[in-house]
């Protein structure tokens, strides 16, 4: 039924379209010519027959909003085109204005766009009253069948109700958020068939390939939505939604959670906070390479390899703030408090973490970005990559000057692996929560909060 009140409603615009085109076409409102009458009614064939090709029929329930009306414009746009083709091919568009044309595809796709946008809307609020919700049972262990409940009474708009959870394995659950935990397949079908259950959601591993299977052919010919939902929470650190690859749909289990087209404002910030930093506190970095020379013989930047984005190493950049010395091999202490290796002027810079301010030229170089998780030396990445859980998917993005982990108090010495595990755990929520405003918040804050730390020695 709904359905069927869209495409009247899609037709209804589309009309409402042609008339606002040719009223701005004439200066007034007039109704349209016999050929344009012609054009709408074909357009209108069109969009019953094409619209569903593109999916704009389809349940929406639980979907982003702005999916549909790029999609919706999409479709309208082809509808128009193939009504010109065929304009063209009948050697009749001398009979179509251009400009009338061009007026109906944009007063369609605008009228379009907005009733589809103000359909929504009213159906997300009436399921937040608790209206039109589709019953759903899953099919999970205790663990991600409660996640999933959660996400559901969360966000009430989708329209969904969770009411049982099957669960074949060993357990002591005999309700899992007030819904009750059903161990029997059998009964668990004839409860999905007598409460008229609609949406089964099998949130499972590959592995339970079996009962998968079971759920599928025993409700083949019941009018029942069996959803595949693959729990990979054990494997993946980020909750990625499936992408498109090659026309197949695939989950990151262990890629970059920040997608190149949003990371653009952080890489145009990047490059011109750095370039506006350098050029501000040259005269300051002038006056620290001089101070740090004075204070021991050695260069003026300190060089180390570290990890950049997908492991990529680069070279980075401080003012040295140790005499120098010899490391063994494959080791690379850290400073201590009271370490004898520090200079008077490097004890001063590490506090203030003015010895970072040439990493900046890093950010410039493209190796770092201005906000990003911290990169280690390698030796440390080689000591905690398997001690830290998630600790090398942070070189899943860029490495930065300061952090979420940083302003949260995370800086300096990680003498013990609480304080290593203690970072990797806000650097992966940054990863997870990341913005391009969350980076500015960062920025601010660092800047309020100062450079200096009570760890930074």
């Amino acid at each position: 039924m709904l359905s069927v009140l869209s495409r009247i409603i899609d037709i209804a615009m589309v009309t409402a379209g042609a008339l606002i085109a040719a009223a701005a076409y004439g200066g007034e409102f007039v109704w349209l010519s016999d050929f344009q009458d012609i054009a709408l009614a074909f357009n209108c064939l069109l969009v019953i027959w094409l619209f569903p090709v593109f999916g704009i029929y389809q349940s929406w329930r639980g979907q982003r909003v702005y999916d549909l009306l790029v999609r919706v414009a999409l479709a309208w746009l082809v509808v128009e085109g193939i009504g010109i083709l065929i304009s063209f091919s009948l050697h009749r568009s001398d009979l179509l204005s251009r400009l009338w044309l061009a007026y109906w595809a944009v007063a369609s796709v605008a009228l379009l766009m907005l009733s589809k946008g103000i359909v929504h809307t009213v159906l997300k609020g009436l399921r937040r009253g608790g209206y039109n919700h589709k019953a759903v049972a899953i099919v999970s262990g205790a663990r991600y069948a409660r996640f999933l409940s959660r996400q559901m009474r969360g966000r009430p708009e989708a329209g969904f109700r969770p009411v049982a959870v099957f669960d074949d394995d060993e357990g002591e659950h005999q309700e899992i958020d007030g819904m009750p935990v059903e161990r029997d397949f059998d009964a668990m079908i004839r409860l999905i068939r007598g409460r008229n259950i609609r949406e089964l959601w099998l949130a499972l591993p590959i592995s339970k390939e079996r009962t998968i299977h079971r759920f599928v052919v025993e409700l083949r010919n019941d009018f029942v939505n069996i959803r595949f939902i693959p729990d990979v929470q054990s494997l993946t650190l980020f909750r990625e939604p499936v992408v498109d690859l090659l026309g197949v749909p695939a989950i990151n289990l262990a890629a970059s959670p920040i997608t190149d087209l949003r990371v653009l404002p952080k890489r145009v910030f990047d490059r011109f906070f750095a370039l506006g930093a350098l050029t501000a506190l040259a005269p300051l970095m002038l006056v620290i390479a001089m101070l740090v020379k004075l204070s021991s013989p050695g260069p003026v930047f300190f060089r180390q390899k570290r990890k950049g984005i997908d492991g990529n190493q680069f070279e980075i950049f401080k003012f040295r703030s140790m005499r120098v010395h010899h490391e063994a091999a494959g080791k690379v202490t850290q400073a201590r408090r009271g370490d004898p290796r520090i200079t008077r002027v490097g004890a001063f810079l590490r506090r203030t973490s003015l010895d970072e301010l040439p990493q900046f030229i890093n950010v410039l170089l493209g190796d770092m970005s201005v906000v990003g998780p911290r990169p280690h030396a390698l030796e440390h990445d080689d000591i905690y990559k398997d001690l830290v859980k998630g600790y090398m998917h942070r070189y899943r993005i860029k490495p930065g000057i300061t952090g979420w982990a940083q302003i949260n108090g995370y800086r300096g010495e990680t003498d013990r692996i609480e304080k290593m595990m203690g970072r990797v755990k806000l650097d992966l929520y940054y990863m997870q929560h990341w913005t391009f405003w969350l980076d500015i918040k960062i920025v601010a804050l660092t800047m309020w909060k100062g450079f200096a730390g009570r760890n930074a020695y």
